[in-house]
């Protein structure tokens, strides 16, 4: 009987759902809406049947060893949702109680945040194996991070530790979506990337960009990436500035924690050079001495496709550490 665990990766429109084998690999994967009704009852007893779904349609005899999930605003300590706000479930929801209730037969449930998760996925399947200290940062609607302290990850007080995305980079800078002033997340994430593109437009009126017939909600980080692989100014300086301020914040983060490695996961990473160059020369420009040169920015090596299940999955095989 194959060994496996089951990761969850709840968003605020769908819910992924993966089978994953102790070497990392997805073997089946579906999922569900994530609803709009607020109902939190009706979505664990749907998520509770598509989960056991998968795993009899899983085409061969498994033992599943406990099922981790990754949440927004997710709380390792309590196993709660709390006020996320992007999902319709209001207030603190009690998900882990809520889910062992249907899966009395598992010993491990556990949640916590989709950064946290993609960073223990990190540690026991990729590029992290065998470090004790690194931080991981994802790249996408928003800046999250995961830090890792010998081996452990680093929850803090109250379990929600290691918001790096929000640290303010430019004081009465550009509003996060979090409401507050001038934080990395607004100048480093997808949406920041698009923002750095219509103000250097607006400078220059760049009206000959390939950039400059795209709409506010039409632009990404994906056509940026390929306006800069065309030669385009304006992508070409928004990968160096967004590079400039994300290296200024990972310095803080080495001057934090003085971490083996920083790994790099999400949309905006997938430009490689273009992000990675400018990150590094501005992180080792703002370092101490002391850190010079010692402190690897790597990409992730998680498949970015399966990347939240796979993480989310990896919850259990750490519990079983313990």
């Amino acid at each position: 009987m194959k060994k496996v665990s089951v990761g969850v990766d709840i968003g605020g429109t769908n819910t992924a759902i993966g089978i994953v084998d102790e070497a990392g690999k997805v073997i089946a994967k579906g999922g569900i809406e994530t609803p709009s009704h607020g109902d939190i009852e009706k979505y664990m007893d749907d998520l509770t049947a598509a989960i056991r779904n998968l795993v009899s349609s899983a085409g061969e005899i498994l033992t599943v060893l406990g099922i981790g999930v990754g949440a927004p605003n997710g709380n390792y300590y309590n196993g709660t949702i709390e006020y996320a706000p992007n999902l319709s479930f209001q207030g603190i929801i009690p998900f882990v109680e809520l889910l062992k209730k249907r899966f009395p037969e598992l010993d491990i449930i556990a949640l916590t945040n989709d950064a946290n998760a993609a960073t223990i996925g990190e540690m026991i399947y990729g590029g992290a194996k065998g470090m004790k200290n690194f931080v991981m940062y994802t790249l996408g609607t928003g800046v999250g991070s995961g830090i890792v302290v010998n081996g452990d990850l680093v929850y803090g007080h109250d379990g929600f530790a290691g918001e790096c995305g929000h640290t303010t980079l430019i004081p009465d800078g550009r509003t996060c979506g979090c409401g507050a002033k001038g934080h990395l997340e607004a100048y480093c994430s997808a949406p920041g990337m698009k923002r750095t593109a219509f103000e250097l437009m607006a400078r220059y009126n760049a009206t000959d960009s390939l950039l400059a017939n795209k709409s506010f909600n039409e632009l990404d980080s994906k056509m940026i990436f390929d306006a800069a692989e065309a030669g385009d100014k304006i992508a070409l300086e928004v990968f160096e500035i967004t590079g400039k301020y994300l290296g200024q914040g990972l310095a803080d983060t080495v001057h934090h924690l003085s971490p083996e490695a920083i790994f790099l996961f999400g949309g905006p990473t997938a430009a490689g050079d273009y992000i990675f160059k400018p990150t590094k020369e501005s992180m080792e420009a703002h370092l101490l001495p002391i850190f010079t040169d010692k402190i690897k920015i790597l990409p992730s090596e998680l498949d970015s496709g399966d990347a939240a299940i796979v993480g989310a999955s990896a919850l259990v095989y750490k519990e079983m550490e313990k």
